[in-house]
């Protein structure tokens, strides 16, 4: 009893030491408990995700990287200009992240896990768990790290009076159209199913999927041979990495 007694009082001592120290605020992540600055100067996002998060926050970071063989996203582009690149989704250059003195690096575990200490070391870190499904959680935890969760609590509320308006509209139709989502990747068609970022904004609208894609799972990877798999009403299709590939 006596030794519980003291392990608690050496961890409560802790706890303390660890809040004395963080001249900041304290954030909670999928790698554990970071210490981030009450408002970070330069960051650092390594994802798509955390790229349109910063920015829909009013935040530009400093450095970002880009998917392989394209620049930032198109519909980005006007928010890009002067964010230097720091590599690829799958392979952040460490050297560049540095070189920008960063002081926080947003990304998540999936990505990045791997290679969270050498982050670490350059800057606080704050990671999500994974991407996609989870963006409304993944914008709440952005938001959290740059001081702007007012702001990230906000941008959701009004993405939720979008989908209630759009659900009202669609409403009156006595046929909702099928919509598929297709994507080319070098050597691979996807078709995106529901457990990802459309897939969740598709689903609080309320459009239907056609069959293929109508499954709780990130995306059925098909040949060129089930290619009427993709047949909807609506098809929408984009292309990821090297366009000389695809």
């Amino acid at each position: 009893m006596k030794r519980a007694w003291v392990l608690l009082f050496v961890a409560s001592l802790a706890t303390t030491a660890l809040g004395q120290t963080c001249q900041g605020r304290l954030i909670q992540h999928a790698m554990g408990e970071t210490c981030v600055p009450k408002v970070a100067q330069r960051v650092v996002v390594l994802d798509t995700g955390e790229l349109d998060s910063a920015l829909a926050l009013g935040v530009k970071p400093v450095g970002a990287v880009t998917a392989p063989g394209q620049p930032f996203q198109g519909y980005l582009l006007s928010l890009t200009e002067g964010i230097q690149s720091v590599g690829t989704i799958q392979q952040p250059n460490l050297e560049k992240i540095l070189a920008l003195k960063p002081d926080l690096i947003l990304s998540n575990k999936l990505r990045h896990g791997q290679i969270y200490p050498q982050l670490s070391r350059i800057a606080p870190t704050v990671m999500a768990e994974t991407v996609g499904v989870v963006w409304k959680e993944n914008l709440l935890l952005v938001g959290e790290a740059l001081g702007r969760s007012t702001q990230a609590k906000v941008l959701l509320a009004q993405y939720q009076r979008r989908v209630t308006q759009l659900r009202n509209r669609l409403g009156g139709r006595g046929h909702l159209p099928s919509v598929s989502m297709v994507r080319f990747v070098p050597g691979q068609i996807r078709l995106y199913c529901k457990a990802n970022f459309i897939g969740t904004i598709l689903a609080d609208i309320g459009l239907p999927r056609p069959k293929s894609q109508d499954s709780d799972k990130f995306a059925e990877f098909i040949s060129q041979e089930r290619i009427a798999d993709m047949d909807a009403d609506y098809i929408f299709y984009a292309a990821y990495g090297d366009p000389n590939q695809n």
